[in-house]
């Protein structure tokens, strides 16, 4: 009978751990593969929407999803997102366009909102409190696992079969999550069942939405101080507001205050906030740097993320393997100076250097990332009680996709501002003409898309390619120095954790406690 427990636990575990990979591996699939999508469908400047609708989608529904899970139990809900990621998937292959590839992964990033937190969460209830820190490495490392195989899947899809299979091979990987979990999961909590906070849900994912557009919208269809975006903006500050006062009057929060009383979880969701802004920027700007500016393929500039992520799965591991040795804060502070280090050195990089400087850069900053997969999860539930634990992994998934989507769309308008600048000077009356260089006809030198086709670029002209891969090249490592920012605060956070470490006896006294 025992053996038959643990033979449905490995199952379980299984299914939860090729939830979180889809999930985690539908960012860097696409990162790689963008290059490809954009010279097929346009839309350079519309691109990060591709990656920023799915973490709008995916962070907007995980703080509700925590806490529906925390009421009405984990299994239903973790069923339903694997559902929807799997619908979002198939329409995602079907996509003409930028702008409804878009929107098709917004509806993938609901289902990845309800896939990530609550696979955390499932582990936590269903192994022992010893098992834990080795089960959260290894959770943690298949973020980095699933960024491995995310891009070197994807380019190898995107050169060698069709970029719409990238979302296609979601599907077999979903019906078998969905198999795993439907048939072995057993829940054994009660779930209280609570009023829902629909208006919490509303105002919360209505800022939301309103902050994206305002950034996205705002310099390039309008004005930053035109009505539309003034609008836009003081939409967001009305609903944000109005969901902190909510917050404070409900009954069942989706947000809980009460939490952010606790200094280690407040650290470390502000960790979490951070150091996923500074990371992102990498893994969105390396491939399209290796693609427009060293002149790669998808193939290369999956295999130039790859060391980056193979660095985030060791420390994602030993971070997991030493949680119950060392305090969180000790494991947090070396590898996020790592980080600042690594994104320093990558806002160094120019049009001359070689992609084995790439890569090493790009190892500092996977071993700077990997341990806040696998540490912040667990220093976020220390001692909290089941009742707790769905709300507080699900807002530290949150706060972490929030520090994301922030990240890449003001980088995103950073990097495009610049990147625009310099090419209407350089094409400018004078400008262009003065080097001597003209464009075949068929090919509009004022869509740089044409940078990131291979077929497309080697029909410019090298008086023209040139000057134009510098920019590209000076406007990603410009937005690379503004990365350091956020990886600074998140190490300068990280002093602040206290001296906690995961300490099975102790936090099974307070978990007992608790109920």
């Amino acid at each position: 009978m025992e053996q038959r427990k643990q033979g449905s636990l490995g199952i379980v575990i299984a299914g939860l751990l090729l939830g979180i990979l889809m999930a985690s591996m539908d960012n860097t699939i696409v990162a790689t593969a963008m290059g490809n999508i954009v010279g097929e469908l346009g839309g350079l400047d519309q691109f990060v929407w591709v990656t920023s609708a799915y973490m709008v989608a995916e962070m907007a529904g995980m703080p509700i999803f925590g806490k529906l899970s925390d009421m009405y139990g984990r299994k239903k809900f973790f069923v339903f997102g694997i559902i929807v990621f799997m619908i979002g998937s198939a329409l995602c292959g079907t996509a003409s366009s930028i702008t409804e590839l878009a929107m098709y992964r917004a509806i993938q990033g609901i289902g990845g909102g309800a896939l990530v937190p609550i696979a955390f969460t499932i582990m936590f209830d269903a192994v022992p409190l010893q098992s834990r820190g080795k089960l959260g490495g290894l959770f943690g490392a298949v973020f980095g696992l699933s960024s491995i195989f995310g891009p070197l899947l994807g380019a190898y899809i995107t050169d060698h079969i069709a970029w719409e299979w990238i979302f296609y091979i979601n599907l077999p990987l979903g019906v078998l999550a969905f198999a795993m979990i439907t048939f072995f999961y057993k829940e054994s909590h009660e779930h209280s069942k609570q009023p829902i906070d629909w208006v919490g849900a509303f105002t919360l994912v209505g800022a939301v939405i309103c902050l994206m557009f305002a950034l996205e919208l705002g310099g390039k269809q309008y004005a930053w101080d035109s009505s539309m975006i003034l609008g836009l903006f003081a939409g967001f500050a009305v609903l944000a507001i109005a969901f902190l006062i909510n917050e404070t009057k409900v009954e069942e929060p989706i947000i809980s205050y009460s939490l952010f009383k606790n200094r280690l979880y407040a650290t470390s969701i502000l960790c979490a906030l951070f150091s996923g802004a500074a990371f992102i920027v990498a893994s969105v700007y390396i491939p399209i740097f290796i693609q427009g500016v060293l002149g790669g393929s998808a193939t290369n500039s999956g295999l130039v993320l790859l060391p980056m992520m193979v660095g985030s799965v060791v420390t994602a591991s030993l971070g997991g393997f030493l949680m119950t040795k060392l305090p969180y804060r000790n494991l947090m502070i070396p590898t996020l100076a790592i980080l600042v280090a690594g994104t320093a050195l990558v806002a160094t990089l120019n049009s001359e250097s070689t992609r084995l400087i790439v890569t090493l850069y790009m190892i500092l900053i996977g071993l700077g990332i990997g341990a806040s997969f696998s540490v912040l999860s667990n220093a976020a539930i220390h001692g909290l009680t089941a009742r707790q634990r769905g709300t507080a992994s699900s807002t530290l998934n949150f706060i972490r996709s929030l520090g994301m989507t922030i990240g890449i769309t003001t980088f995103g308008i950073i990097q495009s501002h610049v990147f625009t600048g310099k090419l209407k000077d350089f094409f400018a009356p004078g400008g262009a003409e003065a080097s001597g260089g003209q464009m075949p006809d068929g090919l509009d030198f004022k869509d740089p898309h044409s940078l990131l086709s291979p077929e497309l670029r080697a029909h410019i002209p090298p008086e023209i390619l040139n000057p134009i891969t510098k920019m590209l090249s000076s406007s990603i490592v410009y937005t690379f120095a503004w990365a350091i920012i956020p990886a600074v605060l998140a190490l300068a956070v990280a002093f602040f954790m206290g001296r906690q470490k995961l300490d099975a006896s102790a936090e099974g006294k307070e978990y007992a406690s608790g109920h």
